[in-house]
């Protein structure tokens, strides 16, 4: 018996049957760490704390605010950042190798230990000189300039030419801004700084979708 003959297919039914171009989620590696969240909080604490002192310091402030507030402004966004920053790293390693695990938990002893050495030399040095009020000064330009020198030792062993640009980037404003009079200082670190990790954390976003 003659087997019927298939009408071959139309253009039409197989571009319907052919699978549609997809566009591949790029997926990161283990140890590679997401930094938004923590550039954000890192960036609202040198907006908010930096800026509030920058706007009640001086001889002739633009606002009147307790004396307390910006301390408080700037701590409290600081300690965001380092949770938020802690858990991306922890979220990091998971799946990472042994090396990547040991680098991430030196890197992290590394800001222990760096911020106890600052507390030190600053304490001693105002000791030594009798003057309390350096410790305004140099509390946030060293605090700048130490966390700019970890973020440079991250970016290097991370591979991370981003996180290592925003620490060489905090490091030369930190120390820039030491020279200057009155609430210059402040203003340096809340416009450089604040906005240098605002501008990271939406460069972080597209690092993180383009396809390594």
């Amino acid at each position: 018996m003659p087997v019927p003959a298939t009408a071959p297919p139309s253009v039409a039914e197989v571009r319907a049957a052919a699978p549609g171009p997809s566009t591949p989620r790029p997926v990161r590696t283990p140890g590679e760490v997401d930094n938004r969240a923590a550039y954000l909080g890192f960036g609202l604490a040198y907006a908010l704390g930096h800026g509030a002192a920058a706007v009640s310091e001086g001889s002739a402030p633009l606002l009147a605010l307790p004396d307390a507030l910006p301390s408080a402004l700037l701590g409290a966004g600081l300690l965001a950042g380092i949770v938020l920053a802690t858990v991306a790293a922890r979220r990091a390693q998971r799946g990472a190798s042994a090396p990547e695990v040991l680098a991430g938990r030196l890197l992290g002893g590394a800001w222990i230990a760096a911020f106890t050495v600052l507390f030190l030399a600053i304490t001693g040095l105002t000791t030594l000189v009798d003057d309390p009020h350096l410790q305004s000064v140099l509390w946030p330009a060293g605090s700048g300039l130490v966390v700019g020198l970890l973020y440079l030792a991250e970016g290097a062993v991370r591979r991370n030419l981003l996180h290592y640009g925003l620490g060489l980037w905090l490091a030369l404003i930190s120390t820039a801004a030491l020279p200057l009079a009155g609430p210059g200082p402040y203003w340096m670190l809340a416009v450089a700084g604040g906005g240098a990790y605002v501008l990271a954390a939406a460069l972080e976003h597209r690092r993180l979708r383009t396809p390594a």
